[in-house]
């Protein structure tokens, strides 16, 4: 029996990152570009992942353990999760009073999502998420066999047996230094 591909594919993307300030940036950067590249809109997502991640790294942090984010689309529906390992320590909506430095993150979020919550994994971890229902649906996937267009895309050209070697990147010199956030 042959199987069409679903009208509607599943798309999904996920990174470890560092549960710092820095790690938190970089996971709204990674998702406003995974956004992009889906031509899904940036708004509000990008500011549900920046609350989110820096949610795992403020408050959901250990040491030595990292935070995921995950974003996928099934259907109509996009689905940011941030997963920490400070399942513990399970976020709640509370009221922010006017001189408070904090607790404005998850309300922001209830307000911009469609549909949120925390859901519980294996010891120790746990996931905020939220849902956004697209107001257009997701653009399809190429298909394997459809011309490309767009300076990135080259002309298939099938493998001739050998691979083509192996590049690992410089590394970096003896004295150079990194900072730890």
């Amino acid at each position: 029996m042959i199987q069409k591909p679903a009208d509607n594919p599943i798309r999904n993307f996920s990174v470890l990152l560092s549960p710092t300030p820095r790690g938190a940036r970089l996971a709204r950067l990674l998702a406003t570009e995974q956004l992009r590249s889906w031509q899904l809109p940036l708004d509000p997502a990008a500011n549900i992942v920046a609350e989110l991640a820096n949610n795992a790294a403020t408050h959901g942090r250990v040491p030595g353990r990292n935070f995921r984010l995950l974003l996928y689309v099934v259907g109509g529906t996009l689905r940011i999760e941030v997963t920490d390992t400070h399942g513990d320590r399970l976020p709640h909506l509370q009221p922010a009073t006017p001189d408070s430095e904090s607790g404005r993150g998850l309300p922001l979020v209830a307000a911009l999502a469609d549909r949120w919550g925390v859901t519980q994994g294996l010891p120790p971890r746990k996931t905020v998420w939220a849902e956004l229902e697209l107001t257009t649906p997701a653009p399809e996937s190429p298909k394997p066999d459809a011309p490309h267009s767009g300076p990135t895309c080259a002309p298939y050209e099938p493998p001739t047996g050998e691979k083509a070697p192996h590049q690992t990147p410089p590394l970096p010199p003896a004295a150079q230094t990194h900072s730890r956030e």
